[in-house]
């Protein structure tokens, strides 16, 4: 089965601030599925310019990272910085073939953003972080706002700040599964937010185990250690594999909408899952 670019294994992701890009060829070799090189947070407001600039030279060639998705976070859409990076990427021969969108309210931002990048001929994909208040009130129709979205991610610590609490499990796990529900109503893949303790693994591993049960699809990583488990825990199990391979059989030797695996009822609206779980088994695999 071929991979499609829906079914891009997306279960770590890992960030490099865009003023070191020494940093970036390291990152590519951690193990991660996604490498963002950070235009926002990780960038001092004085370093903003330079690593604007730092950051689109490493596209001038396209990266050696092969089943490595690499993606550049800008600065908030509705901010200065946000549109000189914009301006920026437009420039550029050859722009980052993914962006990172911070702190998006509508889904009129990502539209706009969307109409920009494909009037200068680019098939720029998009991720779009949810991590504001009104955010998650349109999550639904910023996940539809384009169809070059290829992921929302939950943007936990800025998100209990506007929700005036903290960035406990119990705490967001009404803005987690509302998120769940945009990308999945959406199609597309969703990544949680990183989880801040780096000394504390087994609380790491509890937290995206709670995840993947919810509906994320991978998960952020501060740390290159922790890209190991992550990728384990959003990996899908062998017996889940060969089952699934049984219900792609089942269906096409059937032809029909229903069939029956291990006394089971199984309607064809599952197929999408079942071919997208042997997909990310078969990349994973491929992986160097």
């Amino acid at each position: 089965m071929s991979l499609p670019a829906a079914f891009q294994p997306r279960r770590s992701l890992i960030f490099v601030p865009g003023d070191k890009p020494d940093m970036f060829p390291k990152a590519l070799r951690t193990g991660a599925d996604i490498v963002c090189v950070d235009l926002e947070d990780a960038v001092a407001p004085q370093h903003k310019q330079v690593a604007r600039e730092r950051t689109l030279a490493l596209f001038d060639q396209k990266p050696a990272s092969p089943g490595v998705e690499c993606v550049v976070r800008i600065n908030c859409l509705r901010s200065a910085e946000g549109m000189r990076d914009v301006a920026a990427i437009l420039d550029r021969p050859a722009p980052p073939p993914a962006l990172m969108l911070t702190k998006v309210r509508t889904a009129d931002e990502v539209t706009l953003l969307d109409d920009v990048l494909s009037d200068r001929g680019l098939d720029t994909r998009l991720h779009v972080i949810i991590e504001t208040n009104d955010g998650l009130e349109n999550a639904f129709a910023i996940a539809r706002s384009s169809e070059h979205i290829d992921s929302l991610l939950f943007g936990g610590v800025d998100m209990a700040a506007d929700l005036r609490t903290t960035p406990t499990w119990d705490h967001l796990v009404y803005a987690r599964a509302k998120v769940v529900h945009a990308a999945a109503g959406a199609g597309v893949d969703l990544i949680d937010v990183p989880y801040l303790d780096l000394e504390d693994m087994a609380g790491m591993e509890r937290e995206a185990a709670a995840s993947a049960a919810l509906g994320f699809t991978g998960k952020g990583a501060i740390h290159p250690k922790q890209i190991p488990a992550l990728n384990a825990i959003f990996s899908p199990t062998a017996e889940a594999v060969e089952r699934a391979r049984r219900i792609i059989r089942a269906f096409a030797e059937s032809g029909t909408g229903l069939v029956v695996i291990d006394g089971k009822l199984i309607e064809r609206p599952v197929l999408r899952s079942m071919q997208r779980l042997v997909a990310i088994a078969d990349a994973t695999r491929a992986r160097p």
